[in-house]
């Protein structure tokens, strides 16, 4: 069914209005932007001549500014180190209204670096610096302190998993329980690796190569889809899978058994990093302004279409996406779904 315009004049008129609690591994990403004139006499490889540097967001940090970008208010939890990156980090933070309060500083681990080297808008290398190990048990406790302190106040949690050792087992245990009996909706932004972690959460957004990937099955056809979104359901337990299908859309996959498919609105793909950070804080804020579910992928599915047309990490405004929802779907009365 299209979604009726004045549904869609609701949830947008009420995004903004949220608190949601972001989980995950935090990242700074670092771009390095030059231009190629020759190749190294040292190995054949190119020479970049770096013009501009650039420091963004990224992983749930990204997360949390897509939140903010939307209106609404970002509980950023996290790890970072005691080194100059969290510095830069926490000033980043700060310009974008990001408070800081709820991030936890581990002096046995370096702040995550994600340093992309990019020639006449194409990226050449990407180098990491990072401590790929999970938090102890100390941590986990100081987490889990932030998780309760901020609990009773919140609308939404994401949990953003990049792999870097913060979402750990333990650590799920403990909080969706507590989510599930508070009713608070939790869409998770999976780790193949970890995916069978996050049983009984609302949703999880995988893209496709992650979601045949942890089903053992390539995504090749609407039939290997259709048997990938029913067996990742019920092995989660979730109330809800959305598959995220590049140029092909969204799909999604709901315990009652329904399935929805969303035609991709992107008009160009420059690059999708961020993409899925996008997606999952739209789906969650709009879950808190009183969308439906298969609402809420709609106007996810139309926000992922802006930001992939963008080059780097990038984030979508309520403005923004609210011209994007009536200039994208608009038809007469009805937004086409």
């Amino acid at each position: 069914m299209p979604i009726k315009i004045d549904r869609i004049d609701k949830i947008t008129a009420n995004i903004g209005k949220a608190r949601i609690l972001i989980l995950g591994d935090i990242m700074l990403d670092e771009y390095l932007h030059g231009r190629v004139s020759r190749i190294s006499p040292e190995a054949p490889v190119p020479v970049v001549e770096i013009a501009t540097e650039q420091l963004s967001l990224g992983g749930a940090a990204n997360v949390a500014n897509n939140i903010a970008a939307l209106g609404n208010e970002p509980y950023l939890v996290g790890i970072v180190g005691q080194d100059d990156a969290s510095i830069k980090l926490s000033q980043l933070l700060k310009e974008k209204g990001i408070s800081r309060d709820y991030l936890i500083n581990d002096e046995n681990r370096r702040t995550t670096i994600k340093t992309r080297i990019l020639a006449n808008a194409q990226q050449v290398v990407r180098a990491d610096r990072e401590d790929v190990i999970e938090i102890s048990d100390d941590i986990e406790r100081l987490i889990l302190n932030k998780f309760e302190a901020l609990v009773d106040k919140i609308d939404g949690v994401i949990i953003s998993d990049y792999g870097k050792g913060v979402i750990t087992a333990s650590l799920l245990d403990k909080i969706i329980p507590v989510c599930r009996e508070k009713k608070i909706f939790v869409g998770v932004d999976p780790k193949e690796s970890h995916f069978f972690r996050y049983k009984n959460v609302s949703t999880v957004t995988p893209n496709h190569h992650e979601a045949g990937f942890v089903a053992g099955r390539r995504i090749k056809n609407d039939t290997d889809l259709a048997k990938v979104g029913k067996f990742l359901l019920e092995k989660l337990g979730s109330d809800s899978v959305l598959i995220t299908r590049g140029a092909k859309g969204m799909s999604l996959f709901c315990s009652d058994g329904s399935v929805d498919h969303f035609p991709t609105v992107a008009k160009k793909v420059f690059d999708v990093t961020g993409a899925g950070d996008t997606v999952v804080a739209v789906l969650v804020s709009a879950m808190a302004a009183g969308a439906t579910l298969k609402e809420a992928a709609e106007v996810a599915n139309c926000a992922a279409g802006v930001v992939v047309g963008e080059i780097g990490t990038a984030i979508v405004s309520k403005p923004v996406l609210t011209e994007e929802l009536k200039h994208n779907f608009a038809n007469g009365d009805d937004y086409a779904a």
